[in-house]
């Protein structure tokens, strides 16, 4: 895997898509889980656990990384369903407010009961498990997690959404 300084990354930010892979956890109570963001883009909104897929790094070996760092899960990529690929577009970035943020995500979903006050806290500040229903009419729940369970995401996963922060 590759990782680059701070001033390359910010170079990569500000003129190429990220890929990275979201996951859309479940617990037993079909309830999804997620995190209140203390990074920017997003800073503040409640999202679902997720992280970029490294340089040289396969996509499974992202899977493995991602959820193991989000959730301290030990699971395979085979253990979880592709949900599809979305567009990810920020005004910011983790780098600097002036410089936007094109994330194409890869999106999982995969089932546990994860104990919320085991979860770290580098990237998000708190946890809550919450229905789909109750995060479409959240508005402190972002626009790109509502995606995953808007029933006409086809429509939604090709349609750039610059206007939404």
């Amino acid at each position: 895997m590759s990782y680059l300084d701070s001033n390359t990354f910010a170079t990569v930010v500000e003129n190429t898509p990220l890929i990275s892979i979201d996951l859309i956890i479940r617990n037993s109570k079909n309830e999804v889980l997620l995190g209140r963001r203390l990074n920017a883009p997003a800073k503040g909104f409640w999202f679902t656990p997720g992280g970029r897929i490294y340089k040289n790094e396969t996509m499974a070996e992202a899977f493995t990384r991602i959820i193991h760092d989000e959730t301290g899960l030990t699971r395979t990529i085979t253990d979880a369903t592709f949900i599809g690929p979305f567009e990810h577009f920020y005004d910011d970035s983790l780098m600097s407010p002036s410089i936007a943020t094109h994330y194409v995500v890869l999106a999982y979903e995969i089932h546990a009961d994860i104990d919320l006050s085991a979860l770290p806290h580098s990237q998000h500040g708190e946890y809550r498990w919450t229905s789909a229903l109750d995060l479409m009419n959240d508005d402190t729940v972002h626009a790109h997690v509502k995606w995953y369970f808007n029933t006409q995401s086809k429509t939604i996963k090709t349609t750039h959404h610059r206007d939404i922060v």
